[in-house]
This record gives structure tokens, sequence and C-alpha cells, in this order.
């Protein structure tokens, strides 16, 4: 017999070499229908494995990460087992589950299509519908070579001997398909439903450009057809928002051929972005920051000091000048370490909030670049605070407060994650512990819940990670909050104390947006392109009903002007229902339309892009308004 123990704390004895599923049945038939993997001892195994000791058991349906992941990696499977039916030719490289969906890539001479995927989709049903059993089993090393070899698959042998010598070499069968896989799967490919195969995309082996070029394939499975579609139709808004695309529409930036990876800025995006900047420059005043800027280029030495150059220089940029190696900085913290040892510092000093709007470059892969969420140049908008120990909770509680009151202004909710010390890590375990806690305790001062996440700080400290959620529901990773206990002992940073000793302060690093040039294409999505007031590149468009009403437009933009509000005119030859559709698609938050009325009656008729026509009013009236929707960073 095995003593199981279910999450709860409950015990049930079973005979031994029972599976989770029989578990789950003995509970209840619909639990057995929902349970796709299971949790043993807090390691994701297949529900129909024997269990053959005692053991903690948690069944996982498709409401846990761990049973969509089972789900849609059977899904992956059934995906590959269809492609090698209806192109045996193909061979196997990869195919995991990923957030929302999974893929597999194919080395193959036939370049997929859209009506590939129709064809593939349609082979898939059919696995779906015969219900294939899914079992696993395991060969020895050399066995395990000898069966993928004599099965055409090189890149499964590749795989397979870059396993360590003493590892479990598992398989997975379903009907005559057999991949190499560590698993956990369903347990057979009836209970996986509502595939769809969602895009094509190059993707090089292993990731590196060194190596081939393989045909990826994306998709998406759910257990219920209403999830599905649901998805699908976000999916499309997603689409519809897409900040590259809108990019394009509203000229806010481009990305060249002569210069992948590193975005233009255009006159109407420069605006966008220096409103931003501006906002963030008040806050950060109010909340006693002062501004440094540091070089772009520095020396190797530097580099090689605080790390970098051992452990990132792959995606560094580097150069010569005059003999000595430099290189492009990807990061701004080195920079803003110079500062601070460049004069003395008292505890009176303390704390030193130092921020900076920092050009950095860092060498991505030219197939993870995507508009300006992967660059290779980016405005880091970092900050680094300086204080004593005892300093830390306040300095974090003021810190979220401000990253709380900035991301409200965008109407961004947020999650906050805690990652701890990994096994990978600087210090002592009873300064991390020290460090963890005060971050747990200036969390719950905010009032603020929070998540851990077990192990994922960066090596030299704890950190907090922010998570936006946009209108639609997609989470960004935007914000960060990381302790750091080790740089300010590499640079040797010191303060002299009250008791006149000299000591080491403990440091935070801190990016409210994380990149400028992120968070624009985050909020350009956020708000498709229908930017608040504040925000928005033009913030009034001035229509001339008539060629005879363009001097009383004009009077009416140069007047808006003298307000500082953002004006463009369309003083066409052309019909006023096309330029107020023009100017809809522009995404302008207002036009003002000048014809023989308006100007007669010495008033203006008011369009808004949220409310429609608002009727006419004085000037001095729509300036007043529109000055203070400005003014507050009204939202719409």
């Amino acid at each position: 017999m095995v003593n199981i123990t279910f999450p709860d704390g409950s015990q049930r004895e079973f005979e031994q070499g029972v599976t989770a599923l029989d578990v789950a049945a003995a509970i209840s038939p619909r639990l057995k229908k929902a349970t796709l993997a299971a949790e043993i001892d807090g390691e994701r195994r297949d529900a129909f494995a024997p269990i053959e000791k005692d053991c903690k058991l948690k069944l996982l349906t498709f409401e846990d990460e761990g049973g969509r992941w089972a789900y849609r990696h059977t899904a992956s499977h059934m995906l590959a087992q269809a492609v090698k039916r209806l192109y045996p030719g193909a061979i196997l490289a990869i195919g995991p589950a990923i957030e929302n969906g999974f893929y597999y890539d194919f080395d193959t001479e036939r370049a997929f299509t859209p009506e590939d995927l129709a064809a593939i989709e349609k082979e898939i049903e059919k696995i779906e519908k015969e219900e294939l059993s899914v079992s696993r089993f395991e060969l020895p090393r050399e066995e395990a070579i000898a069966y993928m070899e004599k099965r055409g698959e090189p890149y499964k042998v590749e795989l397979i001997r870059d396993l360590p010598e003493d590892a479990a070499i598992s398989f997975y069968q379903q009907g005559e398909f057999v991949d190499l896989c560590a698993g956990p799967h369903v347990e057979n490919t009836g209970k996986v439903k509502n595939i769809k195969l969602m895009s094509l995309a190059g993707a090089y082996w292993r990731g590196s450009e060194k190596n081939k070029m393989l045909q990826r394939i994306y998709g998406t499975a759910f257990e219920k057809k209403a999830a599905l579609d649901e998805y699908l139709t976000r999916i499309e808004e997603a689409k519809k928002r897409d900040h590259r695309k809108l990019g394009r529409e509203l000229g806010l930036f481009m990305i060249a051929d002569e210069g992948p990876g590193f975005p233009f800025f255009l006159p109407k995006g420069t605006v966008l972005k220096n409103a931003l900047i501006e906002c963030w420059r008040e806050a950060h005043k109010r909340y006693g920051y002062v501004e440094i800027s540091t070089p772009v280029i520095l020396s190797r030495g530097l580099w090689e000091r605080s790390g970098h150059w051992d452990h990132y220089k792959n995606n560094m940029y580097t150069t010569v000048i005059d003999e000595a190696d430099y290189s492009i900085k990807p990061m701004n913290c080195p920079g803003g370490m110079l500062v601070y040892k460049a004069e003395p510092h008292s505890y009176r000093d303390l704390p030193l909030r130092v921020a900076e709007l920092g050009l950095v470059h860092r060498h991505e892969l030219s197939g993870a670049l995507h508009g300006l969420f992967r660059v290779r140049c980016f405005t880091q908008d970092d900050a680094h605070i300086f204080m004593t120990w005892d300093q830390m909770k306040d300095e974090i509680v003021s810190t979220v407060k401000l990253f709380d009151e900035m991301y409200s202004l965008f109407g961004l909710k947020y999650k906050i994650e805690l990652s701890t010390m990994p096994e990978d890590h600087m210090g002592e375990k009873e300064t991390w512990d020290f460090a963890t806690e005060t971050l747990k305790q200036a969390i719950c001062e905010t009032g603020k819940p929070f998540e851990i996440n077990e192990g994922d700080g960066a090596f030299y400290g704890p950190k907090l990670d922010f998570h936006l959620e946009d209108s639609i529901g997609r989470t960004w990773q935007c914000g960060t909050i990381q302790l750091d206990m080790q740089m300010p002992e590499r640079f040797e940073l010191e303060y002299i104390g009250a008791d006149g000793e000299r000591h080491r302060p403990v440091m935070v690093h801190r990016a409210l947006f994380g990149s400028i040039e992120r968070f624009i294409g985050v909020i350009t999505e956020h708000f498709a392109g229908a930017f608040p007031t504040w925000l928005a590149p033009v913030q009034v468009k001035v229509l001339a009903m008539t060629d005879r009403n363009q001097a009383a437009a004009e009077n009416v933009a140069r007047e808006l002007e003298t307000y500082n509000v953002r004006v463009e005119r369309d003083f066409r030859n052309e019909k006023i229902g096309f330029k107020i559709r023009e100017a809809q698609m522009q995404k302008i938050p207002y036009m003002l339309i000048v014809g023989d009325k308006e100007e007669e009656g010495g008033v203006v008729a008011v369009r808004s892009r949220r409310k429609g026509d608002v009727g006419a009013m004085p000037l001095a009236e729509f300036a007043r308004q529109i000055n203070q929707e400005i003014l507050t960073r009204a939202r719409d």
C-alpha cells in the first residue's frame, strides 16, 4: 500500500502502482476526466504513471499551469505527428509548450504555407478522433542514440548526446509517432481538443545564427471551445493594436534596413517620447531624485570591475580607442557608481536618489528583434538609490508609491512579484534573509498584494518585479526594484557614519518604465494609438470648412498655440467629411471646425474623439477645458 497526502493535508491509502488518474477516479468521475497531469512530491509527472511509494499528490487540471502545460505539450506532439504523416521527409527538432500555446520546429525542404496549416489542422483532428494512447518508455544512452538514428532524426541524436551521462532518456509514443521527451503528457490524444495553428516563423536550431534556419509552427489549444474563441478574439484585437502597425500609421517611429534594431523616432513620436520624459522628470523631482548623465562609451577596466566584461561581453558592442579596449554601455549602473565615488559622502547625504535616462546598447540576435519591444539601443530610465541598511524599508515603500502613481496615470493595473535568493548567488544567507524580509515588510506596508517567486532573484540581491496588465488583459514586465549588496562592495563605495567610521552603503537598482522605447510600445497597444490628450502628439486639429474660412481658422490655431496646445492645421480644398475621417484615423483627441456660421458667431464647432460632436463653444472656453485636461494629465 502507498499513503497519499493531498494538498489540503488529508491522506488516503491506495494499492501500490496506483496512478493519479486512478486516484482521481476514486474521488469522482468528473475529476478523472479533468485530470491532465500530476504533481508528485513537487515534481510534474504523467497522470498515468504508477505511484510506487508514499507521496504528496496534487492533481493538475487545465486550471493549473502544469495541467495546461501537459495539455499543450501533447498538442505539440499531435502537430508533429500530423506533419510526419503529411510530409514524411520532415525532420523533427523541438516542440515545447509555451505560455498560451506551443510550437514545433521542423527541418524540411518544403516551405510551409497557410494552406499547409489548414491541411495539418485537419490531420490533427483525425489524430484526436483516433484517441491514441500515450505511453512513456526509457532507453539506455547508446540504444537511444541508435533508435533515433534509425528513425532519421539527427536533431534528437544531438540532444541525446548533450544530456548528462546518467540522465534518464525518455520517449513518448502515440500510435506510430515517437518523440524524445521528458513529458509530462495526457493519457490519450482524444483528450486534447480545440487545437488551432496560429502562425509560421523561422527559428535557428538552438537559437544560434550559426545553425540552420528551421520552420516553426505556432499553435494553441484550450479545453473549451469558448475559451479558444475568446483567445482568438483577443489575438485579433492585439493585431489591431500592434504598435509596429500603429507606429507606421501614426508616424511615430521607423526602423530602417540600415539600422536593424535601432529605432528612429519621427517628429510625432519624438513629441510623444518627450511628453513621457517630461512627466517622468516631474515625478522624480517630486520624490527627491537628482538627475545625472553618464558617458555612452567607457573603458574595459570599468566593465571588468562590474563583472559585465566576463559575464555579458557577447551582448556588448566593443571598440578600441588609443589602443585600449572600450565598450558602449549596455547598462547605466557602473557609470552611476563612478558618480557616487566622485566625492565623499556622509550619512547625512543618504538616502541619495540618483536618476538617469541613459541610452544603452545591447547586441540582440536579429531573430529576437521586435518593433520597440526588443531593440538594440534604448533609453533605460534607471535610478540608483544609495542608503543605509535602516533606510531600506522606507525607500522601498516610497519607490512602490512612485510606481503606483505612474502606472495609475496610464490606467495600467499591475501585480508585484518578489524574487528570492537563487542558488547561484553572492553574499551571506543572513544578509539575503534580512533584505528579503525588508522587501516583504515594505510591500505589506503599502497594502499591495504580492507573489513569491522562489529562487529567481538576481545573483546580487532579491528584487521586486512589476507585471503590468493592459486594456485587453495582456501582461508586461516593466518596472523592477532590485536590492544590490554586491556592487557597492565591488566599487568600494563608502559613507562616513554618525560614529565617524567608514561604512558600506546598500544600493537599489530601480527602473520604472524599464525602457522608454518599450514602454511607448506598451502604451501604444494599451491605448490602441488613441493616447490621452496630454500625451497625444497632436492634441487639436483645426479644420477650415472652405477656402474663405482659412484666415479665421488660422487665427484659432495660433490662439491655441499661445496656450501651448499642440495644433495641426487642415486647410486643404477637400470635403469636410473627408478631413474629419482622416483626423479620426489619426486618433487626434479634438477637431475644431471653422465655417461661416462659426466665424460669424465667434465660436468653434468642437468634435471629440471620444464623444463625437460636442457642439459650438467660444474658443476661450474650449482652451480652458483642454488646458485643464492636459495639466491634470487626465485619461479619456
